[in-house]
């Protein structure tokens, strides 16, 4: 039997880094006092933020893309499938996948699409090309790219947005191999009560052309909810999962999860009562990425030595709507 094991991860982030000074002196000017808020429940400190003009989700994956290409001893030649995973397509159509394709000079036998399942998207992207993979044999080689270009959308008077988000893209190489590593499983729980609590385009796309519109409508829409909601579910589908396969929490060696709220992370970690040097947190120097997040933990988790070959790493996220995802790897 063949496994999907994960060959290499790298990312790509623009130069400009934005520290919380910036967002505290901006929302004091409105009356607004967010240290609480940005430090201790989403636990921020720096961002990295698109300021080039040219630059944007689709320069972020290219360069991400052709960094992780490089670090797996590839060609580009080599890759049989690409999944561009983003809820901040620069077009919608082409697809930002077949740009991508047309950029790095892949083959024309290459499948490539892109794939939106908002800030779980990697996750559930790289979930779907691991049993794709699984089910066809003639594909050797995928790569999997995340990348949002988040705080142009950002509304200016918002602080769970605008100062909560930054940009940044994470690819990833996933290779067949006949050796037992690599994806496990996965499980997903769809909550859809509160699904329009986040909206972008405010108005939504067939509006975004009509007169009198004011620059709001056009940025996320987010109506405040309790984001802790998805803590009990998200423990839930983790305990289920490793039961199945005969696991238990100490066979985790590492814990990749959203990196939206370090509150929900912590809560994550109190419930399943693991060490916390075990969650790996990268929110506070690039801010919140969206569909990379859990890759940019995972990628410096391996950096850092945190992460090694044969590791059990156990991956998790939540999408707008809300759908989570947990997903088990043999690293």
């Amino acid at each position: 039997m063949s496994h999907i094991q994960i060959k290499a991860v790298d990312i790509y982030h623009p130069q400009k880094s934005v520290n919380n000074e910036f967002y505290f002196d901006h929302f004091k000017k409105q009356g607004k006092e967010i240290e609480h808020f940005i430090v201790d429940i989403m636990g921020r400190n720096n961002r990295y933020v698109i300021d080039h003009p040219n630059e944007n989700s689709l320069t972020m994956a290219i360069e991400a893309s052709k960094k992780v290409i490089k670090k797996a001893n590839l060609q580009v030649e080599d890759i049989d499938m690409i999944i561009f995973s983003t809820q901040t397509p620069e077009y919608t159509f082409p697809s930002s996948a077949m740009l991508l394709h047309k950029e790095l000079g892949a083959h024309n036998k290459t499948i490539a699409y892109d794939s939106n399942s908002n800030c779980a998207g990697m996750t559930v992207a790289v979930e779907q090309l691991s049993r794709y993979m699984q089910a066809n044999p003639r594909i050797k080689y995928g790569l999997v790219v995340g990348s949002d270009h988040n705080t142009v959308h950002c509304d200016p008077n918002c602080e769970i947005t605008y100062a909560n988000y930054g940009d940044a893209s994470a690819a990833v190489i996933l290779e067949r191999v006949e050796e037992p590593a690599g994806f496990i499983d996965a499980r997903y729980t769809s909550e859809t009560s509160g699904c329009r609590n986040i909206l972008a385009p405010a108005v939504g796309t067939s509006k975004l052309f009509k007169d009198n519109l004011s620059q709001e409508d056009l940025y996320i829409k987010w109506i405040p909810f309790d984001g802790s909601v998805v803590v009990e579910p998200a423990v839930d589908d983790m305990q289920d999962l490793l039961t199945e396969h005969g696991l238990t929490l100490n066979d985790i060696n590492a814990f990749c999860l959203s990196q939206f709220s370090i509150k929900n992370i912590e809560m994550i970690q109190q419930k399943l009562e693991v060490d916390k040097e075990k969650f790996i947190y990268v929110g506070d120097e690039f801010g919140y990425t969206g569909t990379s997040s859990p890759f940019i933990a995972l990628y410096k988790g391996i950096e850092s030595g945190k992460i090694k070959r044969g590791d059990h790493v156990l991956f998790w996220t939540v999408g707008t709507g809300w759908q989570i995802i947990s997903m088990l790897f043999k690293y």
